[in-house]
Parts: C-alpha cells; sequence; structure tokens
C-alpha cells in the first residue's frame, strides 16, 4: 500500500487546526508525526507505544543505543515520569522551560514504555513552540528526535524533513524555519555533579548562572 503524506501549513489557521487533528489521529493510531520545535523539526511518536517509538527509529535508521528523548506539554507532567525531581532540575526547568534545554534524570520505575537502551533514565524537555505545544497538550508526552536520517543534518524546515523522512511520515506540520536551527543543550542530572553532554542553544554560562555552579564544573567532565 502507498502511504500519502500531508504537509499543513501552521501559519493558516484552518490548515493548522486541521493538521493539529491529523497528527493527533496519526499518533494515537502508532504512526509518526513530524513537528516544529523552537530548536529543530522533531520526528514524533507516541512515547507510551513501543512500536511506534521502534518505528521512529527505523525511520531514522538509528539504533536502540540512542535512546529517544521525551518532549512535554507543562512543567507538571514530569512529575509522573521522573522517579525523584531533584532541586537542580526545578531551578533548570524554572529557568529554561519552555525552551531550549533538555534534562536527563532517572525514570519513574512504574513507566510502561519503551525508548531504547536508556538504562533506567530519560531526557526530558518542553518546547516553546504553539504548535508543539497545542500537540503535546491534546496527545501527551511524546518521543521525539530530530526530523533527519541518523548522520545526516538536522531538519529546520518541513521541506528538509520531507525530503528526507518522505513517505515514512504520515503528517507534516509546518511552522515555519526553525528558529533556533540548534539543537538544546543537554544536561544530565543523574549524578551529583551536574554536566552538561552537548552544547546547543541555551549557552553553558546560563546554565551554571541558574545552578549556582561554575561553567568549567559543568564541561569538565565530559569524556574526551
Amino acid at each position: 500500500m502507498v502511504r500519502v503524506s500531508t504537509v499543513y501549513d501552521c501559519a493558516d489557521p484552518d490548515s493548522r487546526a486541521a493538521g493539529l487533528a491529523a497528527a493527533t489521529s496519526a499518533l494515537r493510531s502508532g504512526r509518526l508525526v513530524v513537528v516544529p520545535t523552537d530548536t529543530v523539526y522533531g520526528l514524533a511518536a507516541d512515547a507510551f507505544d513501543s512500536a511506534a517509538v521502534a518505528s521512529l527509529l527505523a525511520a531514522k535508521g538509528r539504533g536502540r543505543d540512542m535512546p529517544v528523548p521525551v518532549l512535554v506539554g507543562s512543567w507538571n507532567t514530569i512529575d509522573g515520569l521522573v522517579f525523584s525531581v531533584r532541586p537542580q532540575a526545578r531551578e533548570l526547568i524554572r529557568a529554561f522551560w519552555p525552551g531550549g534545554l533538555s534534562i536527563v534524570v532517572q525514570q519513574a520505575p512504574s513507566l510502561s514504555w519503551d525508548l531504547g537502551e536508556a538504562r533506567g533514565t530519560v531526557m526530558l524537555r518542553m518546547p516553546l513552540h504553539p504548535v508543539a505545544l497545542e500537540l503535546l497538550q491534546e496527545v501527551g508526552p511524546l518521543a521525539v528526535s530530530s526530523a533527519n536520517i541518523s548522520g545526516k543534518p538536522a531538519a529546520e524546515n518541513v521541506s528538509q524533513a520531507r525530503e528526507q523522512l518522505g513517505t515514512q511520515v504520515g503528517v507534516f506540520l509546518d511552522g515555519g524555519p526553525a528558529q533556533h536551527a540548534k539543537p538544546s543543550t543537554i544536561v544530565d542530572l543523574t549524578a551529583d555533579q551536574p554536566r552538561i553532554l552537548r552544547a546547543g542553544a541555551v549557552p553553558t554560562a546560563a546554565v551554571a548562572e541558574a545552578l549556582g555552579v561554575t561553567a568549567e564544573s559543568l564541561t569538565g567532565s565530559v569524556a574526551r
């Protein structure tokens, strides 16, 4: 069966409403959707649908050794996803959510999802994009990775995402060019000492200020 993919222009109110409805239906049916975020475009699946997450990894040509991050639609969502929300996590959330900062934390042991070989951890972010937030508030947490084939440049607009992913995705939500065109900054909070795993949209100095630590302490333990 030939799959048909549809692009919805979210700058047009009617097209946006139709696109969000189509995306919601697709995600609840275990299919993949491309969504705009404030960093780069994302390839999304229902975080609690293991088969859909496996399809996401397959579409990207990515192995289970690189677990899929999760986007949330509100601050409070993380309380049901995290084993224990540390004060450091609260500080970063207050300072940078919604926005371009991801945190790696210990997931709640009761969660029945399979995001890859995450070893009991999960990477969480709340994006600063109205289309993404509206979708997240409708369907709940989404497993979202950058909308590109693994090893190729991340998609900065819907055309680049469609060129790479094609008919593996049924719904493309076009939110215009990515605002930052830069991946999120990733902060690992699973150990006593926070560390930056990837520099990105939020400067290291800003993360250090929010945590009340030095920038050097956040980067010094990164493996070389």
